[in-house]
């Protein structure tokens, strides 16, 4: 009885193995269709996924960078304009010092004369300074007359005065006549002012007695004789000198010594010929 109990037992334990090996394979069989058509479709989508993820990253790494990069950028275009502008300041300081040099050397060539330096501040001209106007006025002692220095020598004279300002002719204006003389020779002659003529750089010279030496390089300077110029002031220098078609004159050309393309301050001589003749007359008559 019992070893019959057992082999029941044996058979459908055997029959249970065999069903669960059965189902086992049968499960196996279904799901993988499943699983297939699923990876098919997921597979795709999430290397897509992959690649979106992996662009936006980089699109955002290189928008980081590149936002860096311009502050950064920003930062040092700041600087390089800060040193570009202190540079520049440097420079124009060491320009104006210069020019003042220059002027300083011109007051201590003439230090007969009483001076007052100006700054000019306008002028009629787009091309020169023929007529400009400077910063210093009759409250500074400015009047008529005065005659004006810089670059070396003669620029113009005084013809009108405000408060704080005044107005000067230069002598390459077409009015301006300067009488004047060969500093070698004394001998005498007309520096006119000519603007068509100026544009070669020069200006003419005329007046000049048949018999003058002076020639070719000769420092030209203001004479005794003018009415409203100080005497020995230098113009410029002689060239090109020679006798007219008449031969009873002598004729020729000058190249100033001022620069009259470029003027930021200049000199006004308070003294002026009128004044100083009077002085001399008055110490002559005993007063």
């Amino acid at each position: 009885m019992e070893n019959r109990r057992s082999k029941y037992i044996f058979i459908i334990l055997t029959v249970l193995c065999i069903m669960m090996v059965v189902l086992s394979s049968i499960k196996d069989g279904l799901m993988n269709p499943l699983r297939n058509t699923v990876g098919t479709v997921l597979v795709p989508i999430q290397s897509g996924v992959n690649r979106v993820g992996r662009g936006l990253y980089s699109q955002w790494e290189r928008h980081k960078n590149l936002t860096e990069a311009e502050a950064e950028n920003a930062k040092l275009q700041a600087k390089i304009d800060t040193l570009t502008e202190e540079n520049n300041i440097l420079k124009q300081n060491d320009e104006e010092l210069k020019r003042l040099r220059e002027l300083y050397s011109l007051d201590q060539e003439y230090l007969q004369y009483t001076k007052i330096a100006a700054r000019v501040i306008a002028k009629d001209s787009e091309n020169w300074f023929q007529v400009f106007r400077i910063d210093k006025g009759s409250k500074d002692g400015i009047k008529v007359d005065q005659n004006v220095m810089a670059k070396g020598g003669l620029v113009g004279i005084v013809t009108d005065v405000g408060v704080n300002y005044a107005t000067v002719r230069s002598i390459i204006d077409d009015e301006s006549r300067v009488s004047c003389m060969g500093i070698q020779s004394s001998d005498t002659c007309i520096v006119a002012g000519d603007l068509k003529l100026f544009e070669e750089g020069r200006l003419r010279i005329t007046n000049m007695k048949k018999d003058a030496v002076i020639q070719d390089g000769d420092r030209i300077v203001t004479s005794n004789i003018s009415s409203k110029f100080l005497p020995g002031i230098l113009v410029g220098f002689a060239i090109d000198i020679e006798e007219d078609e008449k031969r009873l004159m002598k004729n020729g050309y000058l190249i100033p010594v001022a620069d009259f393309t470029d003027l930021q301050e200049v000199l006004v001589i308070t003294d002026r010929k009128d004044d100083r003749f009077q002085k001399e007359s008055s110490s002559e008559l005993g007063e």
